[in-house]
Formats: structure tokens, C-alpha cells, sequence
């Protein structure tokens, strides 16, 4: 994996790095504006952090550490984006939204459904869902848990992602980025 920063996206997805079209591919049935994804993403983060900081409170595990909490879950967006990259073998680039809130890898080679689905919630795992359980277990670790509430919350368009996958490939299908969308194929091989 090489990671080559891009800084700022012009807003124009056919400046996003991409490989060419596979023979057959089908676009994922998903939105095509971004700002709807980002819309439909941050509805669903909204009620993902509301639901488990209602549990936060529940357990107890809400004191003066949630602020560093929080902190840490913002703070956690580039690492996010790293554990992402690192799923790829090739070149993966990152660029910033900062207007739209956003932090986002590409990467232009294609990689099987369980792939697709472990590069999409590897860093949801890792900076939000395993540090809440963490603080279930343990609630004097209130600092995880409102980590893990507020960053398994940001990873809500990689759950979108998850779930098109999970609904839309066939099994031994293929999945690759083109611009904004995701497309899936089957390979002659299969």
C-alpha cells in the first residue's frame, strides 16, 4: 500500500483517481449525488451516537473524560482513513472535505464482497465498536466509551457501503470505485 495525500477535493468526481470499467459491471443501486450520501450518512450517524450515548448514560460512564472522549473520536479521523488505506495493495489516495465534514479514501483496484466489507469496518472496529464494548464491560472506562459512541458513529457511510455490498453482490463478485460510485462484476475465472 502507498498512500498519497491529495489534500482538498475539487468537488468533481471525474478528478478521483479510477481503473478502467470491467466487462459486465453493475453500479451499485445506491444515491448519485454525494451531498445525498452525505445527508443519508450523517442522519444515520446522528441516531447511532444518540442510541449509545443514551447507553453511555445508562452505564453510568458520563464524567468530565467525555470531553477528551470526543476529542479522541475527532481526532481519530485520519488513523480511520489509514486503517482503510492499508486494506489496499496498491496506490490509495486521501483527500479532505472539510466543508461536508468529510475524510475519504480511494483506491482504484478492485477487491472481493469480504474484503470490501473488512476494509469498510476495519476502523469502525478498532476506534468505535471494540472500545464500547471495552466500556460495557468495564464502565470505569467511560472514556471509551464515549469514543467508541461517537466514532462508531462517523464510520455511518461505511455502514451504507457495507450494507449495498451485503445486498447487491453475489457471491464471488468483485467490487471497485469508479468516481463516486461502487460497481460489482463477476469474474470470468469464477
Amino acid at each position: 500500500m502507498k498512500l498519497i495525500y491529495k489534500g482538498k477535493f475539487d468537488g468533481n468526481p471525474e478528478s478521483l483517481p479510477h481503473g478502467e470499467h470491467m466487462p459486465g459491471a453493475v453500479r451499485f443501486k445506491e444515491f448519485d449525488d454525494p451531498k445525498k450520501i452525505g445527508i443519508v450518512a450523517n442522519g444515520i450517524a446522528f441516531v447511532i451516537i444518540i442510541v449509545l450515548i443514551v447507553i453511555l448514560f445508562w452505564r453510568g460512564g458520563f464524567g468530565a473524560y467525555n470531553f477528551w472522549g470526543i476529542l479522541a473520536a475527532v481526532f481519530s479521523a485520519f488513523p480511520h482513513e489509514f486503517l482503510h488505506a492499508v486494506c489496499f495493495k496498491n496506490e490509495v489516495y486521501l483527500y479532505t472535505n472539510w466543508k461536508q465534514g468529510m475524510l475519504f479514501v480511494v483506491g482504484p483496484e478492485d477487491m472481493s464482497k469480504a474484503g470490501f466489507v473488512f476494509m469498510s469496518l476495519l476502523p469502525n472496529l478498532v476506534f468505535g465498536i471494540i472500545p464500547f464494548i471495552i466500556f460495557l464491560i468495564f464502565p470505569q472506562f467511560g472514556f471509551l466509551g464515549t469514543l467508541g459512541a461517537f466514532a462508531t458513529g462517523m464510520g455511518a457511510g461505511d455502514y451504507y457501503n457495507v450494507y449495498n455490498a451485503l445486498t447487491q453482490m453475489p457471491k464471488g463478485a468483485r467490487t471497485y470505485l469508479y468516481q463516486f460510485n461502487s460497481y460489482w462484476y463477476e469474474p470470468e475465472w469464477k
